[in-house]
């Protein structure tokens, strides 16, 4: 990926240059934040997994119990695709729309694997089975674009 040049750090206009340095510095920010996020992501799983573990019957798990854990690790794993997306547009300034589409991907993964069917009704499951096809489809076309 290369830069682009529409918005150089040295710039003509003095104010215009403090700006786009400031946003990088908000940018960095950004990334230690989603670390300490991830972190906490990871003890929020360890503690998800031992209060599931603990309740009767001990050290079984039911279904349902399966199912939070899920949520909880892809809940980090959809957090460290975000920060590889924040680490990607540091480098290049240039937003990683594949791996955007990725992300936005395995959020709504992570939505259908912890989707209670008997709460939701049959237009949600077909309007999250569209976003997934528009996903699909535009994630296959970015592919495509770089081959």
């Amino acid at each position: 990926m290369s830069k682009h040049d529409e918005l150089p750090v040295e710039h003509d206009d003095a104010l215009i240059s403090f700006l786009h340095k400031a946003i990088k510095v908000a940018i960095r920010i950004l990334a230690v934040l989603m670390v300490a996020v991830i972190f906490w992501g990871v003890a929020d799983v360890v503690y998800v997994f031992y209060q599931q573990l603990i309740q009767p019957p001990f050290m079984l798990l039911m279904l349902s119990d399966i199912f939070k854990t899920f949520a909880a690790f892809l809940a980090v794993l959809i957090a460290i695709e975000i920060f590889q997306n924040i680490v990607l547009y540091l480098r290049t300034d240039v937003i990683p729309l594949k791996l955007v589409i990725a992300t936005a991907l395995m959020a709504v993964a992570r939505k259908i694997i912890i989707i209670d069917f008997d709460e939701v009704i049959p237009m949600h499951v077909f309007a999250v089975g569209f976003v997934v096809l528009a996903l699909g489809i535009t994630y296959y076309l970015l592919g495509r674009k770089s081959d």
